[in-house]
C-alpha cells in the first residue's frame, strides 16, 4: 500500500475571499506548485487520486489525473476538519497506490494518530508545506514508513 498524502497547494488568501471557502482557487504559484507535482508523483504510479472536494484541492491533483488518464474522485472525507474519516479511508485503501489532497488541518492529524497507533517513525521537525506530499507506505491497513517530500521534491 502506497499513500501519497499531498497538502493542497497555494491558494487565494483566506481572509480576503470573500465568497465561500470550499471554491477558493490556486494561486498563480499555486498553479506551478500543481504542475510539479505531476513530476515527482507521475512516476510513482498511483491508481486512484481521491481529494478533498474544495476547489484548492481538486485543483491542485488535476494535472496529475489528466496526466495518468485518472478520474479526481472527490470525498468529503479529505475535507477539512475530518480527521478520523481520513484516517478511516487511507486504512480501507489496502494494498492500493493512491494519491489523497487534503487540508494543512488534517495532514498532520493523520500522521500524529499514525504514529501513535502504527508507531510510524515520524521525524521531530514535521512539515507539511502547501504542495508538499507524504509517501506512506505499508500493508494490512497499517503504516511502516514515511517520507516528507518538500513541494516539487522527487523521492529519494
Amino acid at each position: 500500500m502506497t499513500i501519497l498524502l499531498v497538502r493542497h497547494a497555494k491558494a487565494s488568501n483566506r481572509y480576503r475571499w470573500e465568497g465561500d471557502d470550499r471554491l477558493r482557487p490556486l494561486t498563480k504559484k499555486g498553479r506551478e506548485q500543481a504542475r510539479l507535482l505531476v513530476d515527482v508523483l507521475a512516476p510513482l504510479a498511483p491508481e486512484r487520486v481521491l481529494s478533498s472536494p474544495y476547489t484548492r484541492c481538486v485543483q491542485t491533483v488535476e494535472p496529475l489525473a489528466e496526466t495518468l488518464s485518472l478520474p479526481v474522485e472527490r470525498t468529503e472525507a479529505l475535507a477539512e476538519g475530518h480527521t478520523p474519516s481520513a484516517l478511516h479511508l487511507l486504512r480501507s485503501l489496502s494494498d492500493q497506490s493512491v494519491v489523497t489532497c487534503g487540508h494543512g488541518d488534517v495532514i498532520p492529524e493523520i500522521l500524529w494518530a499514525l504514529g501513535d497507533r502504527d508507531g510510524l517513525k515520524l521525524p521531530p521537525d514535521l512539515r507539511w508545506a502547501k504542495g508538499s506530499t507524504w509517501l506512506l507506505e505499508g500493508a494490512g491497513g497499517r503504516f511502516s514508513s514515511a517520507e516528507y517530500l518538500p513541494p516539487g521534491r522527487a523521492a529519494s
